[in-house]
């Protein structure tokens, strides 16, 4: 049965199995790669979430100013969970060959039925494709939902919506190294996930929760990666 607590459980079942032998050595990029990421994203959130929740208040008529204050801790959490998306989507095109070879590691530590090297199923030029294919599925879902935050009173709801997606986008992003592994396109790859979709929130959820975590969200690429080959060869590949 799709758990979304035990999709939770997968995410943190990554974190001892990126420190094992013959996986650990796979998890050093992502996690340089990572670091870079919430620098910039921590020097950009101080500088542009303010500017950002000013313009999202701005659609906001003025009969309706007493929800300024009201609105804006919520509008806070949508900006910081866009940001998120957005600057994981970007650091996993760049990380996306180290990641594919993380999975493959870390299914071969589980005893999945992959023997092949990430690279050797999927080339680096393939890889970097669906990671682009995947920025493209984001920003065709993104933009109808960005005006959910022009709308009053809808505006109060549109973070919610937007966690809802930022969890599903990081379960379809992380899910795809282990499954891209096994020549598994994105529909095919979308298809899997919601069979199990309660179980791709909750995975997907807790990978959002945990990039909001200061010094955890360093490790976050390389946990949710071998956590999400986990979910695939215990609940997904069957």
């Amino acid at each position: 049965m799709s758990n979304p607590v035990k999709g939770i459980s997968y995410f943190f079942s990554g974190l001892p199995l990126i420190f094992k032998p013959g996986i650990r050595q796979h998890a050093v990029w992502p996690i340089l790669i990572n670091t870079v990421l919430f620098i910039i994203l921590t020097a950009f959130a101080i500088n542009g979430v303010g500017d950002l929740i000013d313009w999202m208040l701005s659609f906001l008529p003025g009969w309706l100013d007493f929800l300024r204050y009201l609105l804006w801790p919520f509008l806070a959490l949508a900006s910081l969970i866009i940001l998120v998306l957005v600057f994981s989507l970007l650091a996993n095109l760049v990380a996306a060959p180290f990641n594919a070879l993380l999975a493959a590691a870390v299914e071969r530590h589980l005893g999945g039925v992959n023997e092949q090297s990430g690279l050797r199923v999927k080339g680096v030029l393939a890889l970097v494709m669906n990671e682009v294919r995947k920025i493209l599925y984001f920003l065709l879902r993104a933009i109808p939902l960005l005006i959910l935050f022009v709308i009053p009173v809808v505006n109060i709801v549109a973070p919610f919506i937007w966690l809802l997606f930022a969890a599903w986008m990081l379960c379809v992003e992380y899910a795809d190294y282990p499954m891209g592994n096994h020549d598994l396109i994105f529909a095919e790859q979308k298809k899997i996930l919601k069979q199990q979709r309660m179980l791709s929130l909750g995975f997907g959820g807790m990978v959002t929760v945990a990039m909001m975590i200061p010094l955890l969200n360093f490790i976050v690429m390389p946990v949710a990666v071998a956590g999400a080959t986990k979910m695939w060869v215990d609940d997904l590949s069957g």
